[in-house]
Formats: structure tokens, C-alpha cells, sequence
């Protein structure tokens, strides 16, 4: 049994379903008080956080979405609003590694497992920027000092926390503007014209493009889909 805290992105097809199954089991334990299961690490964990469970359901469902399958099974836990557990099985960096290790020879995740902090960074920069531009401005330039592997060990647990933020509405679409760059080129659709869209207007577009035309920077960015699942 285990719920992954680093972003569904990096879980292959196999991987992203099966935690969506043994999300719902979780869920179930907690709802039905069942006792199979109720004293795994992982179920002890999440237990009382409802409403990380239904985020984390929910960012499960952005990342399947993406990839074409369509859920109908909601999580209506809500307990403790906006708090997420404050212990992990493994640590992000070491999460990371597992993945990284497990898929030797077998399909990745949409996202490729990072190697390095730059790598990791790049992977995320957008989400980072829906939410806080001093976090962005900062992490930016301690990354751009680091060298080999071992900022992504500091980095990837500050990067999850800071994911566990929901977005800023004005810096979302700060943040769709930037990505916006890499797709414009794609599509008839001027620049002036879509600053008359809605946010969730604009990123569907953003998303279909970037996957139509495989910009690997913005198909290998976090925020491709977690940035839905805050709808």
C-alpha cells in the first residue's frame, strides 16, 4: 500500500492507477472503519487528513485525465481543510529514487525521474510560480549554484511542500503566460487575443498544444497538470 507524495507526473501508467486504487482503499478504511489495513504506516498516516485525501485523489485525476483515462469515483473527505500529513514513509528525494530504480527496463512517468536539482527544478518552476514569486526567485537562484546530485535532496521536499499550496489565482495566470511561450508558435491564436480567455480556458489550450506538438519542457513540467486540480 502506498500513497506517493511527489507529483503524479513522475508515476508511470501502472504506478498512477494503482495509487488511485489503494487511494480509494484508504478511503474506505477511514470511512467504513475496516480493520484490514487500518494499522498500515500509510493508513495511519493520512488518517484524519480528508481533505489531503481528496487533493491528492484529485491531483491522481488531473495526471489520468492528461493521459486519457476519466474517473468517476470522488473523494468527499474533508477533515482538517487544507493541512496535509506532516510525516512521509520515504522522504521526496528518496521517493524519487525508488521510482527511478523500480522502472529500470519498464515505461517511465510522464515526467522523467530528475538526476539533478537544475533537472528537478525545471520540472516544477511553473507550479512554483502559481503560487509565490519570492519562492520562485529564490529557489531559482540557489539552484543555479548547486552542482551534481546533492541540492536535489533539499530541494525535493521543499518543492513538494510548496506544491501543497493552492495556487494564486493572479499568479496562475502569470504563470499560464510564461508557459504560453513555448506553445504560441503552435496555433493561430494571437497574443492579445488571449489575454480575453479564462485561466481554465487558457490552460486547456496550453495543455492540448503542448501534448499535441510534445514541447517536451512544458510535457515534462509538473504544472501541466496539477495546476486542474485546483479547479
Amino acid at each position: 500500500m502506498r500513497i506517493w507524495d511527489v507529483n503524479p507526473g513522475y508515476l508511470n501508467r501502472q504506478s498512477l492507477l494503482g495509487e488511485h486504487r489503494e487511494l480509494h482503499g484508504i478511503v474506505s478504511i477511514i470511512r467504513n472503519n475496516h480493520k484490514g489495513y487500518s494499522k498500515h504506516p500509510e493508513t495511519l498516516r493520512w488518517l484524519g487528513y480528508g481533505w489531503a485525501l481528496k487533493q491528492r485523489h484529485k491531483l491522481l485525476v488531473a495526471e489520468m485525465n492528461l493521459r486519457g483515462y476519466i474517473d468517476k469515483s470522488p473523494v468527499l473527505l474533508r477533515s482538517k481543510s487544507y493541512e496535509w500529513p506532516t510525516t512521509y514513509i520515504d522522504p521526496p528525494a528518496k521517493q524519487l529514487f525508488i521510482l527511478g530504480k523500480k522502472y529500470i527496463g519498464l515505461e517511465f512517468g510522464r515526467i522523467p525521474i530528475p538526476k539533478n536539482s537544475q533537472q528537478l527544478w525545471a520540472q516544477h518552476k511553473y507550479s512554483v510560480m502559481a503560487r509565490d514569486i519570492s519562492s520562485y526567485e529564490k529557489i531559482g537562484k540557489w539552484v543555479a549554484s548547486q552542482k551534481g546530485v546533492s541540492g536535489l535532496y533539499e530541494l525535493a521536499g521543499e518543492l513538494v511542500s510548496l506544491l501543497q499550496l493552492p495556487p494564486n489565482d493572479r499568479l496562475i495566470q502569470n504563470a499560464l503566460l510564461h508557459m504560453w511561450g513555448y506553445v504560441s508558435k503552435y496555433t493561430k491564436t494571437s497574443n492579445t487575443s488571449i489575454n480575453n480567455l479564462t485561466s481554465s480556458k487558457l490552460f486547456h489550450i496550453i495543455q492540448t498544444l503542448a501534448l499535441s506538438n510534445n514541447v517536451k519542457y512544458l510535457v515534462h513540467s509538473t504544472s501541466l497538470s496539477e495546476l486542474n486540480s485546483w479547479n
